[in-house]
């Protein structure tokens, strides 16, 4: 299989990091050719970055309507928590038989960031360093299909909290994970497994409530700032 272009993976990872930090609402529709007047590519190339969004569950497309940013049923979003609880905990136990003093110093940077995107009220950065955060640990397991997994589905929990829920309570988020971290340098498998269920189970609480509708920027703005932080 070719390999993707360099214009065409930056529309893809902008088009990614926009949904994720929900500047694209689901629901919204994808225009091919404005996607394709905004990033310089055929619609043929514009229809592959879709194709590869669609397989990640981010985007809905079909023959029969243009593409949208995917909006997830309340059954989808649980089922999905319920996946991501089972694929963490395995990460959670190969962490903790795997664990270096230097995963400690690389987990507690990226909390610190955390912690100043909540100090400025960034809730789109504190998303983007929430995931972020999971990612490392997918890593740090050391299993690269399970890195993989773990990381289409925290997309996914990011499209969720677009749908349902307020941006995540960074603050809440920011304690959580210095528990995992504290969890895991106690080499205690029980103990780290249940804190990251009991994470889980706040951001599943936090995804899945009704929120105030604001109105969106234009399509064609966010496409332009993401497209520019993706060059």
């Amino acid at each position: 299989m070719a390999k993707d272009s360099p214009r065409t993976d930056s529309a893809y990872q902008a088009l990614k990091q926009a949904i994720i930090e929900q500047a694209i609402r689901p629901g919204t529709k994808l225009p091919e050719d404005l996607i394709g007047e905004q990033f310089g590519m055929s619609r043929t190339l514009v229809r592959a970055v879709l194709a590869r969004l669609t397989a990640e569950g981010l985007v809905d497309s079909t023959s029969r309507k243009s593409a949208m940013v995917a909006s997830p049923t309340m059954t989808e979003a649980r089922e999905v928590f319920e996946v991501r609880r089972a694929l963490e905990s395995e990460v959670v136990r190969l962490i903790v038989k795997r664990w270096k003093p230097e995963y400690g110093v690389t987990l507690e940077t990226l909390v610190r960031d955390e912690d100043a995107a909540r100090q400025k009220n960034d809730d789109r950065l504190s998303i983007r360093l929430s995931g972020e955060f999971h990612a490392r640990l997918a890593e740090m397991s050391g299993n690269s299909l399970l890195g993989r997994y773990l990381g289409e589905i925290v997309s996914r929990c990011s499209l969720i909290l677009a749908t349902f829920g307020r941006p995540h309570s960074s603050e809440c988020a920011v304690d959580e994970h210095r528990e995992l971290i504290a969890a895991f340098r106690s080499q205690d498998i029980a103990r780290a497994v249940s804190a990251m269920t009991a994470h889980l189970d706040a951001v599943e609480r936090r995804a899945l409530i009704a929120h105030d509708d604001e109105e969106p920027a234009p399509l064609a703005e966010v496409l332009a700032t993401y497209f520019a932080n993706n060059n």
